[in-house]
């Protein structure tokens, strides 16, 4: 039997707090994209087999999850690798889920996650895979933070505090520069607790402000141009406490983007999506095409080489047939 696995990517706003002045830590906003998806193929077997080699090692992983002796996987696509768009984690629960109902188990990502490496600070990611939307997650207790990153699923994903279906006119336009990729794995690690460490309590209150005042009224009322103005703000402000880290306030030439893409009337806001370089802008259908063209534009004129698309939001969560 075999069995397909397909996601799509996320756009992660920003974090609520990242000040150990405060109860709780990060609590992460984002939104789950109909495209660029990922998809997977399995079928039970002796050994892994893999032709994807980080692939292959979730495979691995899963497989020894659930105690089954080994599974034929193949990648027919993938996100964009360290972009913003949460290629490891939408890769990595979509072969525990394939693996999983190869063998007519339940897949449980959300418990089985933190044993794959993630849900570690955002639960956007684990929470888009399994039900879509936008997604405002609880972060964790201030008191589990440590120096260093705790061993592979000594964590649990963070709770969501708060789903809403994204209205169904609403799109988001991805600009994705030709130029490095953004922070992960050891490098992130380092960088977000250098963050931690310094971030200014006083951001994550002005953020908590906006949060509630403006990101979730605007969901609720189907505001788009309020939306995007105020998860803008949600960027801008997270992009302080890591301008250190990166460079500025957003990583370049990711500044440049942002600069250019939230001038034009056809976008309601702007900002970098995670790490980067994937910049994205908030419209609805009836701008779409100058949406389109916005982003190519602010491609020329930071100049440098990319591609840019406009996407739906996903409301679902990933699809098993």
């Amino acid at each position: 039997m075999s069995v397909r696995v397909e996601s799509g990517g996320r756009l992660h706003f920003g974090f609520l707090n990242l000040s150990l002045a405060r109860e709780r830590l990060y609590g992460s906003l984002g939104v789950g994209l109909d495209e660029p998806r990922v998809a997977v193929e399995a079928s039970r077997a002796e050994g892994v087999h893999c032709d994807h080699e980080r692939a292959r090692e979730y495979a691995a992983r899963a497989c020894d999850l659930l105690g089954v002796p080994g599974v034929d996987l193949r990648v027919e696509s993938e996100l964009p690798v360290h972009t913003g768009l949460g290629s490891g984690t939408q890769l990595s629960l979509s072969v525990l889920a394939a693996v999983a109902r190869a063998y007519d188990e339940e897949p449980r990502v959300r418990e089985r996650a933190p044993r794959l490496g993630r849900g570690g600070r955002s639960g956007v990611g684990v929470a888009t895979f399994e039900s879509g939307g936008f997604v405002f997650d609880a972060g964790h207790p201030t008191e589990r933070f440590t120096a260093e990153r705790p061993p592979r699923g000594e964590w649990a994903v963070p709770p969501v505090a708060a789903r809403h279906d994204v209205p169904e006119d609403w799109r988001f336009v991805l600009v994705l520069p030709d130029t490095e990729p953004g922070k992960a794995d050891g490098e992130e690690d380092a960088s977000m607790r250098s963050t931690v460490e310094s971030a200014d309590p006083a951001l994550a209150d002005r953020i908590s402000g906006v949060v509630t005042r403006r990101v979730l009224p605007a969901l609720a009322t189907g505001d788009v141009d309020a939306f995007g103005a105020a998860v803008a703000e949600v960027g801008r402000l997270n992009g302080a406490w890591y301008a250190d880290e990166q460079g500025g306030v957003y990583r370049p030439p990711a500044g440049a983007l942002v600069d250019e893409l939230g001038s034009n009337p056809a976008v309601a806001g702007a900002g970098q999506s995670s790490w980067g370089p994937a910049v994205y802008g908030v419209t609805d259908a009836s701008r779409a095409d100058a949406a389109a063209e916005a982003g190519w534009l602010a491609l020329d004129e930071a100049g440098v080489g990319g591609d840019v698309r406009v996407v739906e939001a996903r409301n679902e969560g990933a699809r098993t047939e």
